[in-house]
């Protein structure tokens, strides 16, 4: 049996900390310019059909809907990665 996930990690453009493994073996690590568009991200990357996003710990304060809107959500994973 094989069980496919779509993932992916999400940053901010000018952060050299995170996700630089993920980077360095060429998995998918979008970068966001504007923090204040990380909603908007989101839900693309949904739309996309994603079923896990990491997001960094920074980002994560940028969102409004990252824990009232996506809590519940049953398709969709997102991990805040506290670093």
């Amino acid at each position: 049996m094989v069980i496919k996930m779509k993932i992916v990690w999400v940053k901010n453009q000018n952060d050299e900390k995170n996700f630089r493994l993920q980077e360095n073996m060429g998995w998918e690590v979008r970068k966001i310019q504007d923090l204040e568009e990380v909603d908007q991200k989101l839900e693309e990357l949904i739309q996309e059909k994603y079923d896990t996003i990491v997001i960094s710990n920074e980002l994560s304060y940028f969102s409004e809907n990252i824990i009232r809107k996506y809590q519940k959500k049953d398709d969709v994973n997102i991990i805040i990665n506290f670093r």
